[in-house]
């Protein structure tokens, strides 16, 4: 059974969750086949992805399903695995700042205001997805990435990129049938990201 999906209690409400190698860790986007297709066929997204543009990736496949409705809303029909490095991606996390205001982290929220601006990346905690996409009690991240950190993740991160909406059909028929064991076999398999406070500590409250 996927590591998601083990005893609630025991999973730590702001955690990262991710598929990873000691290199490597693997976010998920949905994009319109006209930019899914050709950056999964190249290994690298085109001269038409918008480098100047905010960009959120997402360390959780069933986020990434709840956000793109299995595959199936506009603009989203092609699901892309892009692994990136670890070292890309702690960059990011040691770089960002909550996209809200936490008393507990900043000193006001005139100061949060002027971190955000100045940030390249921000983080937001949404409540993670079971199989039916139900939220459950514990959170997934997102990270935007915007200026220098989006350019650095399509140009220097960006190691492979992989076009799992076959994969994310597959799992969807087998929950539609009622069959969530087969489903859940073959869901990535994601576990605690090591992060420590020193990478995770201005994030969560």
């Amino acid at each position: 059974m996927h590591d998601q999906h083990d005893t609630h209690r025991e999973t730590r409400k702001h955690q990262i969750r991710a598929s990873y190698t000691d290199s490597t860790v693997t976010v998920y986007q949905a994009y319109a086949p006209a930019i899914g297709l050709p950056a999964a066929r190249d290994g690298r997204f085109p001269g038409s992805w918008k480098r100047d543009r905010m960009t959120w990736i997402k360390p959780s496949f069933l986020w990434m399903m709840y956000r793109c409705g299995w595959a199936a809303k506009e603009g989203q029909e092609t699901v892309l695995a892009v692994e990136i490095s670890r070292e890309g991606f702690e960059w990011a996390l040691r770089n960002a700042c909550l996209s809200h205001y936490e008393r507990a982290l900043h000193p006001d929220a005139a100061e949060w205001k002027r971190r955000l601006r100045q940030a390249p990346t921000r983080v937001q905690w949404d409540p993670e997805r079971d199989l039916h996409l139900q939220a459950l009690p514990y959170r997934s991240l997102q990270l935007g990435l915007a200026g220098e950190a989006a350019r650095r993740y399509a140009d220097e991160w960006t190691v492979s990129i992989t076009d799992v909406t076959p994969l994310a059909a597959e799992i969807r028929r087998h929950v539609r049938e009622g069959a969530l064991d087969d489903a859940a076999r073959l869901l990535p398999h994601e576990r605690p990201y090591p992060a420590d406070d020193a990478l995770l500590g201005h994030l969560r409250a």
